[in-house]
């Protein structure tokens, strides 16, 4: 389907089919009748509003069933995206997969582009907070790039400066009004044609510090695989900001060990840290009002709300191979408050929404659509169990202990604790907490419920950004 197939109704059309799958699973559980030895029990809810419950659990048959769709449904995901990645890489349609392995691997055999370099761009509005810990991290790596050039968008503090204090080159956007999209067009279209194959452009946001190990192990990937357009950093959030900080940095653990288990195969390349062959960068300017969304000729869609989700998915949709291997690490920020932490998250949501909404239905882009419509999913599922138990604890006339159920949460909290098992002590206690936890993914989930509400009405999107006071010692260190 065409870009803007959606549009607006991408919210509709999760929120139906979501709230569909949802009401015929209640169908199903409520069309089933009780034997006569196994009526439920009735009880009084703030003393006037009756209602059934039911005390057994689940019969083996349902318990099975509900496994096997579970199961069903995520192995046909799985295979799903399999078959089409596998299949854009074999493709050699000039047009609609020009960047599939096959056609690279054509196009480069026998031909030595040079050695590998690295350009890195650090986009940046008024980061004199993190700045200096940004640069001197990339500067330290054990493959040092061979340059710099931090785009200053529009800064009014001492960003600049602290830049230019360590010799790095400062690039100074042109009355741009989109943001880091914006700017990191002006900067790609002076850079991107003294390019060549064997050269790398990383985009670093200046708010990251990556590990060091970082450059070494993506230029050795690229070195190896003629056929990688771009690799992807695993995000850890940085220390500090107290519970709110944790669970950010259990919520990025999880993504993190998923992405590991999935062998470096990422669903989105992260803002935060990732580096291009120019020729995918080329590609996609070149792609954009034709096969892919965009103004023909930009890199970046300055459209979209995440232009690093968007970016994803044009490389996938024009056959593109990228991984985020467990090697190159970063550590990032996390919002300090929750009204910059909901400000973030929302963009994002509605961000995400947008991308599969202006990229419609495609095999590129099944498994975003399966994200959202699990996430809808959960939503209501979460709800659900939350106000059954608030209604069941509120029927009952003394405590009563589920062994089935009891059994079930002390399996789902010991995965939570495995998850966040590399996070440290502190992680592991919150996770073993686990209400903490559900509250903060109520948060979430609340975000999500206005994400839909607010694409399916039109509501304009604020991109929003969060400006840190900058520490006196590393202003010291620059002065």
């Amino acid at each position: 389907m065409g870009a803007k197939t959606f549009d607006r109704g991408v919210g509709v059309v999760i929120g139906l089919v979501a709230g569909g799958a949802a009401a015929l699973l209640w169908f199903v559980v409520a069309a089933g009748t009780p034997t006569a030895g196994e009526m439920p029990s009735q009880g009084l809810v703030l003393g006037m509003w009756r209602v059934l419950y039911d005390l057994a659990a689940p019969t083996p048959r349902i318990i099975l069933g509900a496994v096997a769709l579970a199961f069903l449904f995520a192995a046909g995901i799985a295979m799903l995206e399999r078959g089409t990645s596998s299949k854009a890489r074999r493709s050699l349609n000039q047009r609609t997969t020009p960047l599939s392995a096959g056609i690279v691997m054509a196009r480069t055999r026998g031909v030595f582009a040079g050695a590998v370099t690295v350009t890195v761009l650090v986009p940046a509005h008024n980061e004199e907070a993190s700045i200096f810990a940004t640069l001197s991290s990339l500067l330290a790596q054990s493959h040092r790039p061979e340059r710099v050039v931090v785009v200053a968008d529009n800064c009014t503090d001492g960003t600049v400066d602290i830049a230019r204090s360590l010799g790095v080159e400062i690039f100074e956007s042109r009355r741009n009004t989109f943001k880091k999209a914006g700017a990191l067009n002006q900067i790609l279209k002076v850079l991107l044609p003294g390019q060549g194959d064997n050269d790398l452009i990383m985009v670093l946001d200046a708010d990251t510090r990556l590990d060091d190990g970082f450059l070494e192990a993506a230029v050795r990937r690229f070195t190896s695989d003629r056929a990688l357009m771009a690799v992807g950093g695993l995000f850890y959030g940085e220390e500090g900001s107290g519970l709110l900080g944790q669970f950010q940095r259990n919520e990025y653990i999880r993504y993190s060990r998923d992405i590991r288990r999935r062998r470096g195969h990422v669903f989105v390349l992260t803002g935060t840290a990732s580096l291009f062959r120019p020729v995918a960068l080329r590609t996609v300017a070149e792609s954009r009002g034709d096969t892919i969304p965009g103004a023909s000729g930009e890199v970046y869609d300055t459209a979209a709300l995440t232009e690093d989700n968007e970016l994803t998915i044009a490389l996938k949709s024009l056959g593109a191979l990228i991984i985020s291997p467990s090697e190159c690490t970063v550590v990032t920020e996390v919002m300090p408050t929750v009204r910059t932490l909901w400000v973030q998250r929302l963009r994002w949501q509605r961000g995400a929404l947008e991308n599969i909404g202006a990229y419609g239905v495609s095999p590129s882009t099944f498994r975003y659509w399966a994200q959202q419509l699990g996430l809808g999913y959960s939503v209501i599922a979460l709800s659900a169990f939350l106000l059954l138990v608030l209604v069941t604890l509120l029927a009952i006339d003394s405590w009563v202990w589920f062994p089935f159920w009891l059994g079930l949460g002390l399996v789902f909290i010991a995965e939570r604790v495995v998850s966040v098992w590399a996070g440290g002590l502190r992680a592991r206690l919150l996770a073993l907490t686990l209400f903490p936890e559900l509250i903060f993914d109520v948060f979430l989930d609340v975000v999500y419920v206005k994400g839909i509400i607010d694409i399916t009405l039109g509501r304009q999107a604020q991109w929003g950004h969060v400006v840190n006071s900058a520490p006196h010692d590393e202003l010291r260190r620059v002065a």
